[in-house]
């Protein structure tokens, strides 16, 4: 891992993989937590972490870097949020002739992983879910589409996701859910936050 200032309040943890950015996101978390560390703002992402609201990144720096390293992720320990499924989505044919299985195998793997937040973006309330395993990635779209349907659930890459809003999208639609994934009005508006785990269940 490493850390790069960013700017005149923040700082950039460069992490090796997604494992090490979920336990470093943990930790940190867990420090703020404890008040420890003071940050306005841990955000993971695929590959970093960002720490924003510091009021002397360099004395953060010097602190998380005389920390231990933080023992891998292992058995996912966030609350279990379950999206109840329609595995109708336009895509679900490809994505089992992808894995070379028939389309009803394909939902049964779905159902049966456990999938965990990694971080969000994109949209608001969109969650990239990782949980797949290694072999099981999913290629985009060649075109994107212009419009997918909000709740659709879609796979691409290493991950899952479920589009909030309607909007353009390239990733690959084996079903739909009517659950809200974003209010303004929900404390936190999010349903989906890092490190929460989710089951797609069939419904």
């Amino acid at each position: 891992m490493r850390i790069r200032e960013v700017g005149a309040g923040a700082l950039l943890l460069e992490c090796d993989d997604g494992a090490q950015v979920e336990a470093w996101r943990a930790e940190l978390w867990r420090q703020r937590a404890a008040g420890r560390l003071a940050a306005t703002e841990i955000v993971p992402a695929a590959r970093t972490v960002l720490l924003d609201g510091l009021t002397d990144p360099a004395a953060t720096a010097t602190l998380i870097a005389g920390w231990p390293p933080p023992p891998a992720a292992g058995t996912a320990t966030g609350t279990l949020v379950e999206i109840p499924t329609r595995y109708d989505g336009p895509d679900l044919e490809a994505v089992a002739g992808h894995w070379g299985v028939p389309p009803a195998e394909a939902v049964r793997r779905l159902t049966d992983t456990e999938f965990q937040v990694a971080f969000a973006g994109f949209a608001p309330g969109f969650a990239y879910l990782r949980g797949l395993p290694e072999g099981w990635e999913v290629p985009r779209l060649a075109t994107p589409r212009t419009v997918v349907p909000a709740g659709s659930v879609a796979l691409a890459g290493p991950y899952a996701g479920i589009y909030p809003t309607a909007s353009p999208g390239g990733w690959r639609l084996v079903g739909h859910t009517d659950v809200t994934l974003f209010d303004v009005h929900r404390e936190p508006p999010a349903l989906l936050m890092p490190g929460t785990r989710v089951r797609l269940v069939a419904r």
